[in-house]
Order: C-alpha cells, then sequence, then structure tokens
C-alpha cells in the first residue's frame, strides 16, 4: 500500500490514531453517547443564563479521548485541554481499533514506524516523505517499463501529491477543532488561531459554522458528531432568552453555545459540564440569528440521506423543533410579501451592511427549509394546517423571487424604462422603482450573456450587489428556475476576475466605499470597501459553489475555483477571509485556522470526487408546485405578464 494511501486511511479511523481523536463516535449508528442526555436539565447559571447540565458522575468534567500506545506498551495520560477539561485514560494498543502487528493495519503501523519516529512524529512531514515515496517509486517503475515519465505526468504527480498534503492537514486541524460534551462530540469551534490572544467568540461551536463540518462528517461516514450536534441544539432551542427584558418568538435557534466547566453546586471539589448558548443577546450588535433554525433543518434533513437513519428526524421532539422553527418563520404580520422580513446582521452577513428588509440569502435557505421541512414532517391530524401554509407559501416565494429578483440584460433595460407612480392592480413597476437607482457600475459590468438573482427587494429600492450565498443557494434549493440557474454560472465565468481572481469567493460585489459605506455600515471600520463582508473573500463558499455547480452538471467551473484555492490556504495558514478586489492579501482582522474554512475546501473536494454525494443537499423541483404556481398566475387577475396556463390543476 502506497503511503500517501495510507496516510488517506488515518482520516478515515482505519489506521492508528496520532492526533488524539475520539475512536468511539466514529462508529456509525450507535446509541446515543450520554447515558445520562435524558437526565440532563435546566437550571439558571450566573445572570438569568440557562444551561444544558450533564449530572451523571461519569460525566462531570470528563472529555473521553482514546489514544493508541506506541510499541504496545499501555500508558495513561492526564492532561487537560484548553477548555480546562480533564482527558481520562487511553486503551492499549491491542485494544485500539482491533490493530495488532498481525492485521494489515498493525502491520503497516509496524512497517512505517521507523519513517514516522524520523519526522519527530510530525503529521505533515510524514505525509510528505510518504508522498516522495510514492512519485519515487511511479519514477522507477516507468524505467522498468523503458518508457521515462513524461514532465506532465511528473507534473501531475505533483499536484496531486501536494493537494493530498492540504487535505490531510485540513482533516487534521478539523478533528483538533472538535468540541465535546460529556465525553461525546457535539460541534466544532470558529477558530482555533494560536497567533490571536483575543478569543471573542470563536471558541464557540456556531451553528452556521458548524454545517460544513457536518457535511465533511457526513461524507467521511462519521455521524454520531452530526447527530450529537443536531440532538444538543434541538435541547437549548426552547430557552426563553431576553434582551432588555423582551423575549424572542418561541422556536429560536441559538446563534452558537460554548461548552462550560462550572463548579457543582454544593461541592467545591467537583465540576460539571454545561452548554451556555447565546441567542444573540452577547454578539456584537445583539441581533438574534434568523439562519441558524434554517441551516438546522436543512442539516437534519442531510443526515437522514446520508447515514439512512431517519429515526432522528421522526423523534417526536425533532418533530416538535421543527415545527416550532416554522410557525415561527411562518407567522402572519404586516407584511405584504411572502419573503421573510429581517433586520441587519442576522445570516452570514452578521454586520450592518445594508441588507434589512428582505435579503436574498434568508430567502433562499428559507425556501430550502421549507422544501426540506415538508420531506420530513410526519403525516398527521396536527400537521394539517402547518403542511397547508406551507405549500402557500412556497408558491408565493417562488413565483416572487423568480419574477421579481431576477435582473439580466433584458430586464436591466426593462428597468431602465419605468414608468413610475404607477396605480393599479396590474402595474408593470409594482414596487415604483425609480430608473434612477441604476448604478453605473452595473451598466458597465452586466455580462450580455448571464443573470443573477440581486439581493434584496423593498419599495422603491432594489439593492443590485451580487450576493453570491443568496444566488449558489437558489441554485441549489431550486429556488431559481433552471434557466435562471444556467445564467447565474455563466455570470460567475464571465466575471471570473473580480468574483474569484486570487481566492475564491467574494462574498458579495461590488464593495461599499466613500460616503456610500458610511452612511449603510455606520463607518465599520472591520467592513471597509474589500474587507470582511463588505467585497472580502470567504473560501468557505466553496463548497456552497461546488454542490450548486454538480446540481447543474458544470463541476468544472469549482474545480478550477478550488484549484485556485489550494495554491494559498494551506500556505497561508486557513484564513477567515481574504482582502482587497482581488483577494491578494489575508484579512486584516482574519483569524487563522478558521474551521469553516477548513471544511469548506473539504466538503468541495469529496463532492469533486462523488458528485453524486450532493444530492443529500439537493432539493429537486417539484412538479405539483410548478402546476399550483401556473395556475396561480394564470388565474390571477392582478397579473399582466406571465408563462402561459397549464392544463393541469393542483388544489394547495
Amino acid at each position: 500500500m502506497a503511503t500517501a494511501e495510507v496516510a488517506l486511511q488515518l482520516y478515515d479511523g482505519a489506521g492508528p490514531q496520532f492526533w488524539g481523536s475520539n475512536i468511539g463516535y466514529r462508529k456509525s449508528g450507535s446509541s446515543f453517547p450520554c447515558r445520562s442526555f435524558e437526565r440532563c436539565r435546566k437550571k439558571r447559571v450566573l445572570k438569568s443564563m440557562k444551561s444544558l447540565k450533564c449530572l451523571s458522575s461519569s460525566c462531570r468534567g470528563i472529555r473521553i479521548h482514546q489514544f493508541p500506545c506506541i510499541n504496545g506498551v499501555s500508558h495513561r495520560y492526564a492532561v487537560t485541554d484548553k477548555f480546562g477539561l480533564s482527558h481520562c485514560q487511553c486503551q492499549s494498543a491491542d485494544n485500539v481499533g482491533g490493530l495488532t502487528a498481525e492485521s494489515g493495519n498493525g502491520t503497516w503501523f509496524v512497517d512505517n514506524a521507523k519513517d514516522f519516529n524520523s519526522t519527530n512524529g510530525n503529521v505533515r512531514n510524514f505525509l510528505e516523505l510518504g508522498a516522495v515515496k510514492e512519485l519515487k517509486h511511479d519514477k522507477e517503475l516507468h524505467h522498468s517499463n523503458g518508457n521515462p515519465p513524461s514532465d506532465k505526468t511528473i507534473q501531475d504527480g505533483m499536484n496531486k501529491g501536494k493537494s493530498s498534503f492540504i487535505e490531510n492537514e485540513a482533516w487534521e486541524l478539523l478533528q483538533e477543532s472538535v468540541a465535546y460534551y460529556c465525553g461525546s462530540p457535539v460541534g466544532t469551534i470558529a477558530a482555533k488561531d494560536p497567533t490571536s490572544s483575543s478569543v471573542l467568540n470563536y471558541d464557540q461551536v456556531f451553528i452556521r459554522d458548524f454545517i460544513p463540518s457536518g457535511i465533511a462528517f457526513l461524507l467521511k461516514g462519521e455521524y454520531d458528531i452530526v447527530r450529537n450536534f443536531i440532538l444538543h441544539t434541538l435541547q437549548l432551542q426552547s430557552w426563553e432568552k431576553t434582551m432588555d427584558c423582551h423575549s424572542p418568538g418561541q422556536g429560536l435557534m441559538p446563534a452558537s453555545f460554548k461548552v462550560r466547566t462550572v463548579p457543582l453546586d454544593g461541592d467545591d471539589t467537583a465540576t460539571e459540564e454545561v452548554l451556555d448558548p447565546d441567542f444573540g443577546e452577547a454578539a456584537i450588535g445583539r441581533v438574534a440569528p434568523v439562519d441558524s433554525g434554517l441551516w438546522w433543518i436543512i442539516l437534519l434533513r442531510a443526515y437522514g440521506k446520508c447515514s439512512g437513519d431517519l429515526s432522528v428526524q421522526e423523534r417526536i421532539d425533532v418533530q416538535t423543533g421543527i415545527k416550532m422553527i416554522l410557525r415561527l418563520c411562518l407567522a402572519d404580520g404586516f407584511d405584504m410579501f411572502p419573503t421573510l422580513l429581517v433586520t441587519d446582521g442576522s445570516c452570514m452577513i452578521d454586520r450592518r451592511m445594508g441588507i434589512h428588509g428582505h435579503p436574498l440569502e434568508i430567502q433562499a435557505l428559507f425556501y430550502s427549509a421549507l422544501l426540506c421541512a415538508r420531506e420530513m414532517l410526519a403525516p398527521e391530524d396536527g400537521s394539517a394546517d402547518l403542511l397547508r401554509a406551507l405549500n402557500n407559501r412556497l408558491i408565493a416565494l417562488s413565483f416572487h423571487i423568480r419574477e421579481y429578483y431576477w435582473i439580466d440584460m433584458k430586464k436591466l433595460n426593462e428597468i431602465y424604462r419605468y414608468k413610475t407612480e404607477e396605480y393599479s392592480y396590474d402595474a408593470v413597476n409594482k414596487f415604483n422603482i425609480y430608473p434612477d437607482q441604476i448604478s453605473p457600475w452595473l451598466v458597465g459590468w452586466m455580462p450580455n450573456k448571464g443573470g443573477y438573482l440581486i439581493g434584496n427587494l423593498q419599495p422603491a429600492h432594489m439593492d443590485f450587489r451580487f450576493f453570491s450565498l443568496g444566488n449558489l443557494w437558489s441554485i441549489v434549493s431550486n429556488l431559481a428556475t433552471t434557466d435562471q440557474s444556467h445564467a447565474i454560472l455563466d455570470l460567475m465565468e464571465a466575471k471570473w476576475a473580480d468574483l474569484v481572481a486570487d481566492m475564491p469567493f467574494k462574498i458579495c460585489y461590488p464593495a461599499l466605499d466613500g460616503q456610500e459605506w458610511q452612511i449603510i455600515t455606520g463607518c465599520d471600520p472591520k467592513n471597509t470597501p474589500w474587507s470582511y463582508h463588505n467585497g472580502g473573500s470567504w473560501p468557505t463558499l466553496l463548497w456552497q459553489l461546488t454542490v450548486a455547480c454538480i446540481k447543474m452538471n458544470r463541476p468544472e467551473i469549482a474545480a478550477k475555483a478550488v484549484e485556485v484555492a489550494e495554491k494559498r490556504l494551506s500556505r497561508d495558514k486557513w484564513p477567515e477571509y481574504y482582502d482587497t478586489k482581488r483577494g491578494r492579501f489575508i484579512g486584516k482582522q482574519s483569524r487563522l485556522f478558521q474551521t469553516w474554512s477548513i471544511a469548506g475546501y473539504l466538503v468541495a473536494k469529496l463532492l469533486l470526487a462523488n458528485p453524486g454525494a450532493a444530492k443529500i443537499l439537493i432539493t429537486e423541483e417539484d412538479s405539483e408546485l410548478i402546476n399550483a404556481l401556473s395556475c396561480a398566475i394564470c388565474s390571477s387577475p392582478r397579473r399582466k405578464r406571465g408563462p402561459k396556463p397549464s392544463q393541469k390543476t393542483y388544489i394547495v
């Protein structure tokens, strides 16, 4: 077995574990790991802070790690990690994964122990040594056949070896970022940047940040960490959090949570672990996350499709959690539009960036979550009204986004000639958009072939900025039509130098500058032009790009972007984001070893190697919804333009 192949098996759990990961949680299909989970209770900690406490004496303050013992010698470890939690003892070598000197993996370990020790146990050096040996072996093989390798063959081999180095390093870093609760993995922290003394909340498990990590673990067959994450965050959902005596709606999911070790009540010598959630009351700007619950539903469906374990989504508490999120999002209000009305900072762009209203990112996630929830909801009498409201919202939302958010050269010409102040049911300019809103940058930037969904739409306002996540997830969820999806990818190819350049992928384009930046961002020093959310480049967007490209059968676009990213990501220590218009500089306040940068790259690589796996995230277009949408359009007296009427009928 070639060394590079064996190195990959280290991350598959087939070989010995050198990085201190918990071998126990790699076994799929196991029962929920903490026996005291059902006995967890809520209790106030400090000032109205509620925490999920595990009161089992076997779980208090303990994090289980299993380490293989070198040369068959049994060792006991008593170390403390950076969370202040104790690691318990390891197992002997003959009990770790069943490895013995006689088994295949055990033989490999014995044969390669010298090579590993010669590199002082450094994983990266060890992997590089293996790749060099493999390349040397291939070269000798070519010469023995009388055919010396060509320069292209050697270059391809070196590129492949470099790619495998980066992947292996990424898996190592992802495993190191895993957070444990009661000895079981429950998520990954946002970043482990050893160069930064200011931790802030980067040592917490964020729901949106864990999604690429969770997908990566699912694609590798490590299901337990995702299952634990889903169930533990569900326990945090129904807690009533307050901000200045005001409580948000029931069903809100937290933005993040942290595993804390606190003294046990009444016993100063003992400690216990608690999950301390943040619903936005401690966040910068004090904004509650709208996207957390939507991502949670999407991950829940992906878990069931990938693992085949539908028992989780069928649980009564999980079904209740889904319904609570749906009722929160589908609640009636004053808004006339089917889109979700949210405030600035409620999604990935979590600071003031002028997206207050109906940002595309939330609408795409909302549509995707509705489809996923409809697929998972158990048929029962109590769900009938909810399903009816859900179907009605899907139809209205799909029509609204496809019709009013779409822009290409044809639509731009139409807006340019809009008449204003139209009062009628069949008005063309329904939102009273003034043509003067068309920015000079858009006139020169819009390609003849291609288009995209604008960032926001409100009365007398169209945000023409290109927001990447919203457009990509509109493709994945089928919120955009097939033609629109291809047009979005066409635009990305046409504007590659602007959206990808030296590091994929621009979170939005273009950046706010000058007085516009001062007014809209409030002079935010972190969101200066072409930095952070204001036109910065975010490597984590690679995975959404890959899913969208695979869905449209154009994976070469994503492969090209991944190739660009590979040139710098590892060398730059996996930054959170990049600055400047071409993404040439590491972000001025960017955390290094950012977990979702690492996980986003890994998911992109895994999906490109196995495109069929993308189906766990993709929602196909529903023919019944299409029929209902067509019927609604042709029967509406207020509709002036629209597709041809359908012969089919569908009652929602």
